[in-house]
């Protein structure tokens, strides 16, 4: 198959590197490859010698290339937005059909990322669990799974609660654990179960080592009751058992290994069957190394037992952002047979941690699946950081030093208020005016909104908003706060 990719000056030897001998490359008598037109293009193919079967134009290209390609008898395709992704792209061709419409590389991330969940439903469908959680799979080759407790879940009005529990099941949560408040009645806990059922078909758990809580919630129907220790097996044990519910077992305080065996012998002698291990990990600081270790021990002397994986134990207790973190302890989670992952989402540090833990047991079961590490999987964590960096510009000899600028005056037509409005959906930016409230997710869409209500009238303000607009956009796709004015 003969293909060519068609460029401009500018980008001619990123181009070049990128294509190696998978092409021939042409290069028009223009600079920027994102200019080139359907009549430039025809005109200077018509002078080649050579018929091909495939043309690649410039993916940011705006022409209607379809009629070129009608008249050449071959197939013109947009390419990827940036050269150096050139190399992934000629992979793919006679292989998928490319678009005039949508750029290269868009296409192939759908692609990708497709394969990737096609993949992971077979996992799953396949999987043959150690237990089954109502219809939840836990281990035996299925995805871990992301238990998301809402703490102190008894002290919620019904409306609060049930929000709350839809936006974790919208994040990605498989289970929902009720957490008790230390105040909490068999009422409140019946309440809160209740409640949980009637907005939800996940699995739900209770959190408590009171007896008298844990029979209320097993009254209403819990699938899971977190947790079981010396302190109160005997007492619910019983109840346990006769419900045929799961359990999740712990050491006792301050204990490790040896209590935990223990603990699960006489959760067994009770008469409970579904037993899910829970060796505890401790945050950085305090023990982590060792608790792995303790994980890592569990699991190989007993590997057709679940393993309860609390991760919010960590990123609760670490000020650095959740997304590597939450991988790297998924990666951990995998190796020691996890099949649950525990968190709270609790804090503003840790928003997100629901569907970033979702993100990465997916990633994780790929990888184990393919026999690779975790990259290149057609999903990721990558929220700053970026795979390939693109190429950069030289600094000229000749530029002049940016300043800022002090003189500026109040916009006749007056000032704006930016801001942003956050919820489960991804939030909005808010632009008030005197005139009017302009709400959109796009800080373009907002300012190609405000110029054409003619809200604004001076060139520095255009900037200065256009500067606050895509801030307020980044806040909210980072899921921080944000100040006008301020950085973020």
């Amino acid at each position: 198959m003969e293909i060519l990719v068609a460029t401009g000056k500018l980008a001619e030897n990123t181009v070049r590197f990128s294509v190696v001998d998978n092409a021939d490359v042409l290069v028009l008598d223009i600079e920027v490859a994102a200019f080139l037109t359907p009549h430039r293009l025809l005109s200077e193919l018509k002078k080649q010698q050579k018929k091909y079967d495939v043309i690649f134009v410039p993916g940011l290209c705006s022409g209607d290339f379809s009629l070129v390609a009608e008249e050449l008898g071959c197939k013109i395709y947009l390419g990827p937005k940036h050269a150096y992704d050139l190399s992934n792209v000629l992979r793919f061709v006679g292989e998928m059909e490319f678009s005039l419409e949508v750029p290269a590389c868009e296409l192939l991330t759908d692609v990708w990322r497709d394969i990737a969940l096609e993949t992971l439903a077979e996992i799953e469908k396949d999987a043959e669990p150690i237990m089954m959680l109502g219809s939840v799979k836990l281990g035996g080759g299925s995805r871990m799974k992301v238990m998301a407790e809402v703490v102190d879940a008894t002290g919620f009005g019904e409306d609060e609660l049930s929000g709350r529990i839809a936006s974790f099941i919208k994040k990605g949560a498989d289970i929902i654990d009720l957490g008790a408040s230390l105040t909490a009645s068999p009422d409140d806990i019946r309440r809160a179960v209740r409640t949980a059922r009637e907005v939800s078909t996940v699995p739900i758990s209770i959190d408590t080592l009171e007896p008298a809580l844990i029979r209320a919630a097993l009254e209403e129907g819990v699938d899971l009751v977190l947790s079981l220790n010396s302190s109160n097996i005997d007492a619910v044990a019983g109840e346990v058992a006769g419900a045929d519910v799961a359990a999740v077992v712990i050491p006792d305080a301050g204990e490790g290994f040896e209590s935990l065996v223990a603990n699960i012998d006489a959760a067994r002698s009770a008469g409970i069957s579904n037993i899910i291990a829970d060796p505890v990990l401790d945050p950085i600081g305090h023990g982590i190394t060792g608790s792995i270790v303790r994980y890592s021990r569990f699991h190989g002397k007993y590997p057709d037992i679940p393993v309860f994986f609390g991760v919010g134990n960590v990123t609760e207790l670490i000020d650095a952002d959740s997304v590597g973190v939450n991988a790297t302890l998924c990666g951990i989670a995998v190796d020691v047979g996890s099949c649950i992952l525990f968190t709270p989402e609790f804090s503003e540090k840790t928003r997100g941690t629901i569907s970033e833990l979702n993100t990465a047991a997916s990633m994780m079961i790929l990888a184990k699946e393919r026999g690779s590490s975790p990259k290149d999987l057609g999903i990721d964590l990558l929220r700053l950081k970026e795979k390939r960096r693109r190429p950069e510009v030289e600094v000229p000899e000749k530029h002049v030093v940016a300043q800022k600028f002090a003189g500026w005056t109040l916009d006749p037509l007056g000032p704006f208020r930016i801001g942003i409005s956050a919820d489960d959906n991804g939030g909005v930016i808010v632009a008030q005016h005197e005139k009017a409230t302009i709400v959109g997710k796009s800080a373009r869409d907002i300012m190609d909104t405000i110029m054409r209500m003619e809200l604004i009238s001076k060139v520095d303000h255009a900037s200065y908003l256009g500067c606050e607009l895509e801030k307020a956009e980044i806040a909210l796709r980072l899921g921080r706060s944000y100040s006008q004015d301020d950085d973020i």
